[in-house]
């Protein structure tokens, strides 16, 4: 049977010529009128994967932004402001997508805190004040920044439990994420189990590899977004990974596909088209202490300030 192309083409990018990232705005303008009138009955036959998407971009898109600027400031949002996001909850319920589900909720809080200022209300936004940062908590935070290394050698009769690569995998996606699309996927092998699926890495591989993916369906929600910051999407839950990592006291070491590997690996996960593989990051109970590789100094690498 011939090789079905049509959705391989659909999402198939490529990575190097980031010259075409730039979109000029009369055609950004255009996707966005695009974005805008799609009907519902377009929605209600939509995958939820993208449905979802779409939820979170418009929420970000014509009611976040707004929110957020018309409280710092005092402003009074127009009353219809929220409109189109209650529409997308409507249509959320008629697609039977559960109400517990983070879209919904948040854009539950958005629709709520819009009404507020719709009304001449304040927000309170105090609940959700971060931790404030401690002498300490600061100093943790650079500790594991500097102390993470690249580790290639393991203690391979020390199991590691879901529950870290679980805590590891949630990192990753408290990454930032452009327009809060959220494409991260993941794929968690340990290698007692599935043997030589990575084989072929540069590197001595890890007891448990985590291979970072996206589904290119949730781009769907702005396409307009350069390629170069589909791919930053995914490097910053991968450096939360790697980060992770040393915060629960293991160890990694961040990796690349071979051509061979990619498509071992993407035919033994049985990936369809849309899930595109990434990159991956090797953990385990690290059973080496390398020297840090120094780094140049602050002022040798600012190239101006103005």
């Amino acid at each position: 049977m011939a090789e079905d192309t049509t959705l391989h083409n659909e999402y198939h990018e490529d990575f190097h010529d980031t010259c075409l990232d730039y979109i000029p705005k009369e055609e950004r303008l255009k996707i966005w009128n695009d974005n805008m009138k799609i009907t519902d009955e377009q929605f209600l036959a939509m995958d939820n994967t993208e449905f979802r998407a779409r939820v979170r971009e418009r929420s970000h898109h014509t009611l976040e932004i707004q929110v957020y600027h018309a409280a710092y400031r005092n402003l009074t949002l127009s009353p219809t402001q929220a409109d189109y996001t209650k529409h997308l909850l409507q249509l959320w319920e008629q697609k039977g997508l559960g109400k517990n589900e983070p879209e919904y909720r948040y854009a539950s809080f958005l629709i709520d805190a819009a009404d507020k200022l719709a009304r001449g209300e304040q927000v309170d936004l105090t609940p959700y004040k971060p931790t404030p940062v401690t002498p300490q908590i600061e100093q943790d935070f650079f500790t594991v920044l500097k102390e993470r290394r690249s580790v290639r050698e393991f203690k391979w009769d020390k199991d590691v439990p879901d529950e870290l690569i679980d805590k590891i995998l949630e990192a990753g996606l408290w990454a930032a994420h452009g327009c809060n699309v959220q494409s991260i996927r993941y794929v968690v092998v340990k290698e007692k189990t599935s043997p030589g699926w990575f084989k072929g890495s540069d590197v001595p591989g890890g007891p448990v590899h985590i291979v970072v993916l996206q589904d290119m369906r949730c781009y769907k929600a702005n396409s307009f977004t350069p390629r170069r910051n589909r791919l930053l999407d995914a490097g910053a839950a991968a450096q939360n990974i790697v980060l992770a990592t040393h915060a629960v006291g293991l160890e990694g070491v961040w990796l690349t596909f071979s051509e061979e590997m990619n498509t071992r690996l993407r035919k033994n996960f049985n990936l369809p088209d849309y899930v595109r593989l990434v990159t991956y990051v090797d953990i385990g109970w690290g059973d080496q202490t390398p020297h840090p590789p120094l780094r140049w100094p602050v002022k040798d690498t600012v190239l101006g300030r103005f």
